[in-house]
C-alpha cells in the first residue's frame, strides 16, 4: 500500500549532515537530502523505524548515531516513479565516524551544512527546508545542543 521510507537529520555543531543524493536515483535524484532509506521486511521488530534509521545512516555514510532517534515529522508523498510514500524524519544524535560516500549509488556527495547554506543552494528541495524548520523547533523545545 505505502513504501514507508525514514531520514536522519543529523545536527551537529550548528550543521547538518546532508546528501546529495545519486542522479541513478529513480526519486530526487541530484537533489540535496538527509540520510535516509526504505523500511525493510524483518518480521517482528520493534522499534523499527528507530532501527532502520540508524541502520541506513550508516550503511550510506558510515557513521554511527546513537540508539535514541527522536521523532520530528511524517509526510506523505507520490515518488517519482508514482510510488505512494510515507517519510519519517527523525532528529538522530551523531555518535562516532567520519561521514563519507560509503554507497556512491545512492550518495552523490555528503556535506555538514548550516541551516543558511541549505535555505540558500539551489539543490535544496521545499521539503527538505521545511523539515529543518521543524527539526529546528524540536532542538529549541527540548533544548538539545
Amino acid at each position: 500500500m505505502f513504501i514507508v521510507n525514514v531520514e536522519g537529520a543529523i545536527f551537529k555543531e550548528e550543521h547538518w549532515l546532508i546528501i546529495e543524493r545519486s542522479k541513478k536515483e529513480e526519486h530526487a535524484g541530484g537533489l540535496l537530502s538527509f540520510v535516509g532509506g526504505k523500511v525493510e521486511s524483518e518480521g517482528n521488530v520493534s522499534q523499527i523505524l528507530e532501527k532502520t534509521v540508524i541502520r541506513e545512516i550508516f550503511e550510506e555514510v558510515g557513521i554511527q548515531v546513537k540508539d535514541s532517534p527522536q521523532y520530528v515529522h511524517s509526510t506523505s508523498f507520490i515518488s517519482d516513479s508514482g510510488e505512494s510514500v510515507v517519510n519519517i524524519v527523525f532528529l538522530c544524535t551523531y555518535d562516532v565516524g567520519i561521514a563519507f560516500a560509503k554507497s556512491p549509488d545512492e550518495v552523490e556527495m555528503i556535506k555538514w551544512m548550516t541551516s543558511k547554506e541549505i535555505f540558500s543552494h539551489p539543490k535544496a528541495p521545499l521539503y527538505l527546508k521545511e523539515s529543518i524548520k521543524l527539526a529546528e523547533s524540536f532542538i529549541k523545545a527540548n533544548h538539545i545542543r
